[in-house]
């Protein structure tokens, strides 16, 4: 595993002491001994980069992990000098090598995995083989975890596609407790779906295993607060199936900062009993208008509605019933803002 090093003022030395080094990453108290060290995977991707700034805010010290050393280009765009400025480290580690993986996580007390690999070719980016690769890098990522980290937490990010896919017609509420058909998603290839689906499951499998303490977080389609959405590329393998979503009223789109803030939230409440899997996301297109404006701003024209679609008025179109719920989050922080006040 490859060290890359952050500016300057995180490698100074901390009152006069050298500085150490454990295993190969390079480590400092940066004037905070008590703060908990959480490593976040895949740190340049979009969704990693703002769990690393959420992170950062609530005070944690926070390594990244990156798969290659150009990635870090993509680091200190997204996050910025000033919060890049904060990091503990940035490494370079192989996904799919335990050793890699375990050098990672070692001296941490809590393992955010948001991303296996970044795929920047869109739909056709994320094949059938792209499917064995999610699977094996979410079981080595939780061997790692009960190997390495300080504390074996582990706040694992999959996809509401994960439980959405269970067949064409969507009968009752999708929630927490329902999974994608792995047989649907390979008969409809529905890559990206069947391979969230079986690596939740894998990370699952290998947390009862390992005894891990595993929350695993079930975001909608990543939407920027605003147009154009940088997150495109990576839409477009979400949205595949995306006619079918909205006609069963199911295409749920969430913020990503939102979404970053929930995962925090439930690492946080994982204190007091947040357990198991949590759907977050924070509407759902329910009209056409919706879904032509969503359209536009992710530069897919025609992808949810069809080319030929007949434009209906606000007073001749009915409202796609809501098929899917995340009030278990939404509890959740209920229950996290309460206790807020009572913390010091």
């Amino acid at each position: 595993m490859e060290e890359i090093e952050v500016p300057k003022p995180i490698l100074m030395p901390i009152s006069g002491k050298e500085q150490k080094c454990v295993g190969n990453i390079f480590s400092c108290s940066f004037n905070a001994r008590e703060k908990k060290l959480i490593c976040v995977t895949s740190g340049n991707s979009y969704l990693g980069s703002f769990i690393v700034k959420e992170l950062l805010a609530h005070g944690y010290l926070v390594r990244v992990t990156i798969q290659h050393p150009a990635e870090f280009e993509d680091v200190k765009d997204l996050l910025g000098e000033e919060d890049l400025n904060l990091l503990e480290s940035v490494v370079v580690t192989k996904m799919e090598k335990l050793q890699s993986l375990c050098d990672a996580f070692r001296g941490c007390h809590a393992v955010f995995h948001t991303s296996s690999f970044i795929d920047p070719h869109g739909i056709s980016g994320y094949s059938e083989q792209k499917v064995f690769l999610e699977t094996e890098v979410a079981r080595t990522v939780m061997e790692a975890c009960a190997k390495a980290a300080y504390i074996k937490r582990c706040v694992f990010t999959t996809s509401l596609l994960a439980s959405i896919w269970r067949n064409e017609n969507i009968d009752g509420i999708i929630d927490d407790s329902c999974w994608s058909s792995e047989e649907f998603c390979r008969e409809k290839k529905l890559w990206l779906a069947l391979g969230k689906t079986k690596a939740e499951k894998v990370a699952w499998m290998k947390a009862k295993e390992l005894k891990v303490n595993l929350v695993t977080v079930c975001p909608g389609l990543l939407m920027a607060p605003t147009f154009p959405n940088p997150h495109i590329q990576t839409s477009i393998p979400y949205l595949k199936g995306g006619q079918m979503m909205l006609q069963q009223g199911c295409l749920a789109i969430a913020e990503v900062e939102k979404v970053a803030k929930a995962h925090v939230s439930v690492y946080e409440g994982m204190n007091y009993g947040a357990s198991g899997r949590y759907l977050c996301f924070d509407g759902v297109v329910r009209r056409q208008q919706e879904a032509i404006e969503l359209e536009k701003g992710l530069k897919m024209t025609g992808f949810l509605l069809g080319e030929r679609h007949v434009v209906l008025s606000e007073e001749d179109e009915e409202e796609i019933p809501i098929k899917i719920r995340n009030s278990k989050l939404a509890a959740l922080l209920n229950k996290i803002n309460q206790r807020l006040p009572c913390k010091t």
